[in-house]
């Protein structure tokens, strides 16, 4: 029963437990956060023009600390929506796009105020951008599959007597494939006559080249923990004669649980 008791109290610890206290030995902290910011759409396939407006996101993160003790796993649900018009504001482009990254990180050796994990991911997106004036053409389809470089610090802080917990994460794809369908070419003849020469692309820094960068703050407040998230993203890729950017700034909010691993 006293285990019992212990276990559901350290359910509740602060974040800072999971990486500074030597009492959790392994624990899994999970980030569920929703934003608003801007977003920057270009695609050559349904126009030449650079498309602005807004964006949302619902963010989703579960980092573990796996039983050998020098290593993480991460994984992150990303669902965004955005809503863009061209310069002269008549036309607009819609945008939705589902992401899965699953990482590891390895966590070196430091002190117990500063956390750094460098490690590798593999990534997958799907999505779709829609022009409102396009008639033969109004969808551009989104398709990645790419792996890549990940690295995390962390820096836990005191304020009046709280532990604060700020991160930086940055990745970077260094290879994979994705979806690009042939210059001037509908889907229909992809799909229906069988066009489907070169849709397929190996992609590495010659033809596409991605960065997302995610800062956050974990505050506790009383028995829960709010954390604060900026996330900018970066996409660009060049193939078929066609050129894909996507860049965006979202400012998140949200609440962490911390389990303990049985």
């Amino acid at each position: 029963m006293k285990k019992l008791i212990v276990c559901l109290s350290l359910v509740s610890c602060p974040l800072s437990a999971q990486f500074n206290s030597e009492t959790v030995q392994r624990g899994m902290n999970e980030g569920t956060l929703v934003g608003l910011g801007t977003s920057s759409v270009k695609d050559t396939y349904l126009s030449p023009f650079t498309y602005t407006g807004w964006g949302a996101r619902i963010f989703n993160e579960r980092m573990t600390l796996l039983r050998n003790m020098r290593f993480s796993r991460q994984q992150i649900i990303s669902v965004d929506i955005s809503s863009t018009k061209n310069p002269a504001e008549n036309v607009n482009d819609f945008g939705a796009f589902v992401d899965y990254t699953l990482a590891y990180h390895y966590r070196v050796p430091t002190g117990a105020n500063f956390r750094f994990l460098p490690g590798a991911f593999a990534h997958l997106m799907g999505g779709f951008i829609y022009n409102t004036r396009n008639g033969n053409n109004p969808l551009s389809a989104k398709i990645d599959i790419d792996a890549g470089f990940s690295i995390i610090m962390f820096h836990t802080f005191r304020m009046n007597k709280y532990p604060i917990i700020l991160r930086y994460q940055g990745e970077i794809p260094f290879a994979g494939v994705f979806f690009s369908p042939p210059y001037k070419s509908s889907y229909y003849e992809i799909f229906n006559e069988g066009n489907t020469s070169h849709i397929i692309a190996l992609n590495s820094f010659h033809n596409k080249m991605a960065l997302r960068n995610y800062v956050s703050l974990d505050i506790p407040v009383h028995n829960a923990t709010l954390r604060f998230g900026y996330l900018n993203g970066f996409y660009y890729s060049n193939k078929n004669f066609l050129e894909t950017r996507i860049f965006s700034n979202t400012f998140m909010i949200g609440w962490v649980k911390n389990f303990v691993l049985l």
